[in-house]
């Protein structure tokens, strides 16, 4: 048996949290981390990005009682500034929120749209070996009919950043096939240092966003920019697909559920459980109501009737048929 990881005395768990969907978000994620998570040394800290010039509306977390709550759940709410990003590309609070962190100790980020559904403390995390999630479908590059491939879509971008292409490749797979090459979903990542990872994420980002190779000339970069820089990332900084064992993010420990319908469709009982049961008290249903999806799906038992139209054990392999068939029934929200 491989020996775990020595574990640091603190970890800092972060999510992003603004006005609107990512509020509510941001209480859902406190209160899962609280039931699940029990030892100290994780501390949560909420991101908020600031008003600037950067944002058309004030994007900082309101309600005040919605705050409030969130804070309630030992979280810490820390302000960022948007200097690169904000209405225009809100992916990029991912980036530009590392920076509120404390430099030199160890963090977790997690999307906002994320459960805890198991004890932080029981994943083996190896923190001076990033990775991401891998809950991932193959999404970019889109290859276009005459245009790059696969590999020359991505070898472009590692010679961009003076990186060895070859051993980023999994060899297991076929020859332009996405698995082929490191490719994580952006919901989900860890590092020994904020700063440095936060750092290398603004520089290499920006440098496709403003100048991208040759090879991209077909790939939209929105709103896939984050995820198009973060294997990158991950590789320079000696990570990789796996650096984590698998079954403990996007598993047993936690679930990236995206929208209230996905979760419903897709996830096991034992995670419905978890949603409902965080969510009765009334002083947090007072304040999660204010949200019209998670006031219908949570509340008025339009969750069970999405539920009711996949056999979770028959899942489709793609995201696009759930979403599709939730849709056809008039039960989509986001």
């Amino acid at each position: 048996m491989a020996r775990r990881p020595a574990q640091p005395k603190s970890v800092n768990v972060l999510i992003v949290g603004q006005m609107g969907r990512l509020a509510y978000e941001a209480l859902l994620f406190a209160l899962s981390l609280k039931a699940n998570t029990s030892s100290p040394r994780f501390r949560l800290f909420v991101a908020e990005p600031q008003p600037g010039a950067k944002w058309q509306t004030d994007p900082t977390i309101r309600p005040e009682p919605l705050r409030d709550m969130i804070e309630a759940q030992g979280a810490t709410i820390v302000p960022f500034e948007s200097r690169f990003f904000g209405s225009d590309y809100p992916y990029g609070n991912k980036i530009e929120a590392l920076f509120a962190l404390p430099k030199g100790e160890p963090f977790v980020f997690f999307d906002t749209d994320t459960l805890i559904t198991g004890d932080l403390d029981a994943v083996p995390f190896d923190f001076s070996r990033p990775s991401a999630s891998l809950r991932v479908e193959g999404t970019w590059p889109q290859i276009e009919l005459y245009g790059p491939g696969y590999a020359e879509t991505w070898k472009s971008l590692y010679d961009r950043f003076d990186l060895d292409f070859e051993s980023s490749l999994d060899l297991t797979q076929p020859e332009e096939y996405w698995r082929r090459h490191l490719y994580f979903n952006a919901g989900f990542f860890f590092y020994k240092c904020p700063h440095v990872f936060g750092q290398t994420f603004l520089d290499m980002a920006l440098s496709i966003q403003n100048d991208p190779p040759a090879a991209l000339v077909c790939q939209q970069l929105k709103p896939w920019l984050d995820q198009v820089a973060l294997p990158l990332v991950i590789h320079k900084l000696g990570g990789g697909r796996d650096a984590l064992p698998a079954g403990f993010i996007d598993g047993k420990t936690s679930v990236h559920y995206r929208n209230m319908p996905l979760l419903y469709a897709r996830e096991d009982d034992r995670v419905i459980d978890l949603l409902e049961t965080i969510s009765a008290p009334n002083p947090v249903k007072r304040l999660l109501k204010e949200y019209e999806p998670f006031k219908r799906m949570i509340y008025q038992n339009r969750g069970h009737k999405v539920r009711d139209l996949f056999d979770r054990a028959h899942l489709p392999s793609r995201e696009q048929p759930i979403r599709q068939r939730i849709k056809k029934n008039g039960f989509w929200m986001v």
